[in-house]
């Protein structure tokens, strides 16, 4: 894990995210689909893999409240938090590997990966 780490903290420290192959100014498509199932204001989303992605931004200016973001790079985490301000507040932040991290049981409706497990 430590390699993968320190290879996501070298992208993230060294490139603007939107320099990135996979940037993308608005998830439409995900958030589209987030919609498409009935999500409400009240839906718990947990976006695995989010890196620097917009689709936080996206999920709260329509409304969604219980957002969770986590993240193998505490750097990319770090540029989102930056970007949102204080909006950043209302979102819950986790640094760690999806294969080891620790969730509380039974707590998201939904689950959107972009392409977390392909890397």
């Amino acid at each position: 894990m430590k390699k993968q780490q320190d290879h996501w903290e070298k992208v993230y420290r060294s490139k603007p995210s939107e320099t990135v192959s996979w940037f993308q100014e608005h998830a439409t498509r995900s958030l589209a689909m987030i919609r498409s199932i009935g999500a409400t204001s009240d839906t718990q989303i947990i976006d695995v893999g989010g890196g620097a992605s917009t689709l936080v931004d996206d999920l709260l200016t329509s409304g969604y409240i219980h957002i969770s973001v986590l993240d193998l790079s505490e750097s990319a985490l770090e540029v989102v938090r930056a970007r949102l301000g204080p909006l950043n507040q209302n979102i819950t932040w986790m640094a760690g590997d999806i294969r080891t991290v620790d969730l509380p049981a039974l707590t998201y409706d939904v689950w959107h990966d972009r392409a977390v497990f392909h890397f």
